[in-house]
């Protein structure tokens, strides 16, 4: 396996010479940063090689991507006619996360694995990961020509690079992020109409969820953690999915005093989705890592099965013992 920690040498041009089919996928419930990077690769291959077949694999794209061109065209189903792609590009994750897909990247007869989650030891027969880097948004753009991209491929990447960084407010966030940026709003875009769409608008039905959140939520640890909690019946009541509870956690870490915050929402029967954020006291890492999860020092994520509070002391032992210095 060659594994490649710098941001040289990486071009996708390179890959594809010879290359008839093409295979794109990224982990499974994807976010803006994962259909982005898949979308800006997808558009960027399409664009500059029409005659290679580009297939991308993902589940259902929140509606508030869906402006993202050719999202329409995404492999909803996981079911194709191709037994082995020639190529076959995993991003935003490493192979265990892509769910459905799994199997056709097993099946492809050359993987590559573009990354900046820590938590990924690589996989694939090319792997690109930067774990400094702000987003896998942010690697595609490495790895491409940007003189062949053109204005909807340069969208699709810095729409996951904004969601990715919260409006580049977040450590991740370097000097190479923002001149990344400043080359893609070149191309022409209504960025700021871009960031209000998909940072900040929310449905009614949103609203009311984060509200019951907020209302919702406790503090431990000394005010120093803050959790909140939606129920499967809650999300019932109000017809909700977990793409309406986006942002929750976020939103729990502007809380004064508060270091960390946990934010689940009971996905199946006593399983709940784990979202965590930190401004750097806890590596939630480390944290999501001890059950099955993974991420970033500051955003990471995990499933938890058991009832809410065996999840909540369960995580916060972990979280109390980094607090007080302590190694998990």
């Amino acid at each position: 396996m060659k594994i490649l920690k710098k941001r040289i040498n990486m071009k996708i041009d390179e890959l594809l010479p010879g290359v008839k089919t093409v295979a794109i996928s990224g982990h499974v419930r994807p976010d803006g940063d994962c259909i982005g990077s898949c979308m800006g690769m997808y558009l960027y291959i399409t664009k500059n090689y029409p005659d290679i077949r580009v297939d991308v694999f993902l589940e259902d794209v929140p509606p508030e991507l869906q402006f993202i061109k050719d999202s329409d065209k995404i492999n909803t189903s996981f079911e194709t006619d191709v037994d082995s792609y020639d190529l076959f590009i995993c991003l935003d994750c490493e192979k265990t996360r892509l769910g459905a897909s799994e199997k056709i990247f097993d099946a492809a007869k050359k993987t590559l694995n573009i990354d900046h989650h820590i938590s990924n030891t690589g996989t694939g027969d090319i792997t690109y990961i930067v774990p400094t880097a702000s987003s896998a948004c942010e690697l595609v753009f490495d790895c491409v020509d940007e003189e062949k991209l053109d204005i909807e491929a340069a969208k699709s990447i810095y729409t996951g690079m904004v969601t990715d960084t919260g409006v580049f407010k977040y450590n991740s966030t370097s000097p190479k992020t923002l001149q990344v940026a400043a080359k893609l709003i070149g191309f022409g875009f209504d960025f700021t109409s871009l960031i209000d769409h998909v940072f900040y608008e929310k449905t009614y039905l949103q609203n009311q969820i984060l509200g019951r959140a907020l209302l919702e939520s406790i503090l431990l640890l000394d005010g120093r953690v803050c959790v909140s909690v939606v129920s499967r019946q809650t999300m019932e009541f109000y017809n909700c999915t977990g793409n309406d509870l986006d942002g929750i956690v976020n939103q729990l870490m502007f809380t004064i005093g508060v270091d960390c915050a946990i934010f689940m929402y009971e996905n199946e029967p006593m399983s709940y989705k784990v979202s965590l954020r930190s401004n750097g006291a806890v590596n939630v890492s480390k944290v999501a890592q001890l059950f099955g999860g993974g991420g970033h020092v500051r955003a990471s994520g995990c499933t938890i099965n058991g009832t809410a509070h065996d999840a909540i002391n369960n995580l916060t032992k972990y979280i109390h013992m980094q607090l007080e210095g302590e190694e998990v």
